[in-house]
């Protein structure tokens, strides 16, 4: 039998509630602080995962200065990329690349520079203009562009020395010029050209209007103008291959732009396309 007193039996049962009501709280507390911290981490988690999926690789513009050469094949590539990359908008300058070249180290601005060859990267490199090593990302080759159905039956660079024979060759310090000076060499063939065009596409044109019977520019260009245009190949362009480098340059204003376009032309779907288009893979 209990020898307490009423009044120490209130006092006791008040404490035990105290003490259950303090331990509950305790708990509720506990559990509080799991439930925010698992609720802050979701959240995290979830930030993140947006983050990842929503926003593009690349924002803005994007400036990239490529070879003539390359003008049909980029321009698509462009579109390709801005697909997918909503936020994203990318502007050519197409030209010889030694003008280009010239350009960049000269302050001209710009993101990205594609080159039709080490030589012309190499002064915008030696100027410290490129982040990074440049990449080669394709190759090229020469041919013989004449008109349709070759009205002077020309059949090699040998032919190009005949009577009547009027030829349109890029300049020297252009890279397609370059190259038709390696592969004249290999073939041992000494041509006087009527007109030299800073450009490959400008050497092109000329045959394009009637002005010169033929001219040397990449196979590319003439798959590109098949309407227009036929080719007509020739061994010595095995001599005369044309590396093409790319580069994200140092001052580019828009530098995270710059890389993923980069990168993006060195990717499957890029190289789908320019093989297409009768570049060489690297």
């Amino acid at each position: 039998m209990s020898t307490r007193t009423p009044t120490a039996r209130r006092l006791a049962v008040a404490t035990t509630a105290v003490l259950v009501l303090g331990l509950g709280v305790s708990a509720c507390g506990s559990d509080g602080g799991k439930s925010s911290g698992s609720t802050a981490s979701s959240n995290t988690s979830a930030n993140a995962s947006a983050a990842a999926g929503g926003v593009p690789k690349a924002s803005g513009t994007i400036t990239v200065f490529a070879a003539a050469s390359l003008k049909e094949t980029f321009t698509e590539l462009g579109k390709k990329f801005e697909a997918a990359n909503p936020g994203a908008k990318v502007t050519f300058n197409f030209g010889g690349s030694s003008s280009l070249a010239t350009s960049i180290n000269s302050g001209a601005p710009a993101d990205v520079f594609a080159a039709a060859s080490p030589a012309t990267m190499k002064t915008v490199t030696d100027a410290g203009g490129a982040s990074g090593q440049p990449t080669t990302f394709v190759r090229n080759t020469l041919t013989i562009a004449v008109p349709k159905g070759n009205p002077k039956h020309i059949t090699g660079l040998k032919d190009l020395t005949a009577s009547g024979v009027k030829v349109a060759l890029c300049a020297k310090e252009v890279p397609c010029g370059a190259a038709a000076q390696t592969a004249l060499k290999a073939a041992g063939v000494d041509l006087t050209p009527v007109t030299l065009e800073q450009d490959v596409k400008g050497a092109l044109t000329k045959v394009e209007l009637g002005e010169v019977d033929a001219s040397l520019v990449y196979r590319t260009d003439v798959r590109a103008d098949a309407a227009k245009i036929d080719g007509v190949d020739f061994p010595e362009a095995d001599k005369a291959v044309n590396d093409y480098p790319i580069a994200a340059l140092a001052k580019a204003p828009n530098k995270d732009g710059a890389a993923a376009f980069v990168a993006y032309v060195q990717s499957p779907e890029a190289k789908q396309v320019l093989t297409a288009a009768g570049f060489q893979a690297s």
